[in-house]
């Protein structure tokens, strides 16, 4: 038989969270903010608490927006959706907030967040919440031959 036996050097005992969760978005300006264009982000490990029974909700989040002014800063989203992985929330009220904060930091011409939760009970759940910026209407959609 052949053993393996693995020590460690002091710098790799430790091991070090170079982020940790926060309820702050960062932004960045639009690069083209003259015209509409659609970011479409899925985050697919989205996770927080049943306000019942304490035990792990999990779903998809899709989010698409059309930015005016401002973008979501990606790593800033990701940390920012790990701040509720402790947090008991019903899925209609948690897809809500998220969207107003996501609308909140970046104040988007238009802004749909679709959480997609897994089975909690039998039950599916998908929560569409959307944002529209007043005067803002989209442009009509072409159709190609």
């Amino acid at each position: 038989m052949f053993y393996l036996i693995a020590t460690l050097s002091s710098e790799n005992r430790e091991t070090r969270m170079p982020s940790q969760a926060t309820e702050t978005l960062e932004t960045f300006s639009n690069p083209t903010p003259g015209r509409d264009y659609t970011i479409k982000i899925d985050v697919p490990e989205f996770t927080c608490l049943c306000p019942k029974t304490g035990q792990p909700d999990f779903a998809i989040l899709e989010i698409e927006y059309v930015p005016d002014q401002l973008c979501v800063e990606l790593k800033a989203l990701k940390l920012y959706v790990v701040s509720y992985r402790d947090q008991g929330a019903f899925h209609e009220a948690v897809t809500n907030k998220i969207l107003d904060d996501l609308v909140a930091a970046t104040s988007p011409r238009f802004m749909r967040l679709t959480a997609i939760f897994n089975v909690r009970g039998g039950v599916y759940t998908t929560v569409v919440a959307e944002h529209k910026m007043d005067d803002w209407s989209p442009a009509p959609v072409i159709s190609l031959p």
